[in-house]
């Protein structure tokens, strides 16, 4: 089965929420991990707005990128410029992907704006999960 990792720097919202959309997408073709050069745990507005859009990742976890280290990936999707400079080897075959999503959780404004920023990038990383299932034919 198609192995997707999806890093970002903490694993607390943009991976988290590129993780929920792939799986979803993938239609149980894919095994999607998500994890982080750090953990900072799962942001609850990503888990708030990702259920707003009918994607449960309540129950996921915030996981350091060398818990997988043992794990033979095809794709590895860096999803913020920071995990991109920082991802560590992986001795793999693993196709590379980069995208550098804005974070939503760094938003500063009045909670309509935030809030407002939080599905606008959803969005965006939604469009791209949805994109990249299609064009890697999983």
């Amino acid at each position: 089965m198609t192995k997707i990792l999806v890093l970002c720097t903490g694993n607390s919202c943009r991976s988290q929420m590129a993780h929920g959309y792939l799986k979803y997408f993938a239609e149980g073709r894919a095994e999607v991990y998500s994890a982080g050069v750090e953990t900072h745990g799962v942001n609850p507005k990503a888990i708030a707005f990702m259920m707003e859009d009918g994607i449960d990742i309540s129950g996921h976890t915030s996981n350091n990128v060398n818990e997988y280290s043992d794990v033979d990936f095809d794709f590895i999707i860096t999803v913020c410029d920071n995990a991109k400079e920082n991802c560590p080897f992986f001795p793999s075959k693993a196709q590379r992907f980069h995208y550098n999503f804005p974070d939503p959780s760094k938003y500063e404004g009045t909670e309509e704006e935030i809030a407002a920023e939080f599905r606008r990038v959803r969005g965006m990383i939604k469009t791209y999960c949805e994109d990249f299932i299609n064009m890697m034919a999983i």
